[in-house]
Formats: structure tokens, sequence, C-alpha cells
């Protein structure tokens, strides 16, 4: 690999050592860079349509927090972990399950529908991985088609979420839940 593409890389990803970290840990406390719902309304707004659509779908809100959560776990996102720990809390979510969903596969505390629908998650969310037939066969024994096109938009709607709250930094701590929706 030429200079470049390595001092590229770096930028990227940081560098490629087996102890180094993949963001640059000095710079998580920075301001926040860009405040994209000014700059970019209608882009917003469309997400937020997006997600007003969920919230009217057949899909649980609690279920939809969880998969808001496991994928913003996954991609590091403090803003998203903050926000939806804090909303599913005031929805009645049990701490404990909050707790034990970065380790969701081993924890006895999911349902066979909340476990596909991570799985799912996971999956989406690491797409680079594929979704295999039998991960899909498993998860269509608990999603209606349209239920599972649906939390398939609940998975890319928080992965870009996620994508615009880390590449603008975001600030994690101040989001207040709002219980009206």
């Amino acid at each position: 690999m030429g200079a470049a593409a390595s001092r590229w890389r770096d930028l990227v990803s940081g560098p490629r050592s087996p102890s180094a970290p993949r963001r640059f840990p000095q710079e998580s406390m920075m301001e926040k860079r860009v405040d994209y719902g000014l700059v970019s309304p209608n882009g917003i707004r469309s997400l937020r349509d997006l997600e007003t659509y969920l919230h009217g779908s057949n899909l649980e809100p609690a279920l939809l927090e969880l998969v808001k959560l496991r994928a913003s776990i996954l991609n590091g996102c403090a803003f998203c972990i903050d926000m939806h720990s804090k909303e599913a809390r005031a929805r009645g979510e049990m701490e404990q399950r909050l707790y034990a969903l970065a380790a969701w596969r081993e924890a006895p505390f999911f349902s066979e529908r909340e476990s596909a629908a991570l799985a799912w998650t996971d999956a989406i969310t690491r797409i680079d991985e594929g979704v295999s037939d039998a991960l899909y066969e498993n998860v269509r024994r608990y999603f209606e088609e349209k239920e599972l096109v649906d939390l398939t938009l609940a998975v890319v709607a928080i992965n870009a979420w996620n994508r615009l709250a880390i590449a603008f930094r975001t600030p994690a701590g101040s989001y207040r839940p709002a219980l009206d929706r």
C-alpha cells in the first residue's frame, strides 16, 4: 500500500494495530461539527417522516426501541445510545434488558420474536456480511412480510441517524424523552 493510501486509511479508521482503537478518543468530546437539522431541514424532515411512519406501524414500540438501541451499540453512537436508553426506560423497559442488549444472544431476557428482530438488526447493520437464507427464514417465522419490511426500515433509519450523529459529533447526554408519542 502506498503512503497516500495508508494516510487516508489512518484518517478514516485510525492506525491499524491490534491495540489501536478505531476512533480517535481524544476527539470524542469535541464540539458538534454541524447542526444537520438546520443545514438540511428537508433531508432531516424526511428521516423524521420515516420515524413517524414506523411509530404508526404494527411493530411494538418496545421492540423498535430495542432495535434502535442495539444498532446504536453496534455503531458506537453515544448520542443514540443515550437517547434510546432513555426512551426505552421512559416507556417502561427493564434496565436489566437494556444492560444485556450488548450480549443479547447470551441473555435469557428476550422473547423469540425480539431475538429474531435483534438478529435481523445485527445483520442489516453489519450488511457487509450479508443476510443469510437461514436468518431470513427464522425471522419470517415471527414477522409477516410488511412487518419485516417495516423492521428493516427501522434498522435503516437508525443506521442513518447513527451515521449523522457520529459524523457530526452530536453530543450525548442532553436528550430528554417526549412521552406524548
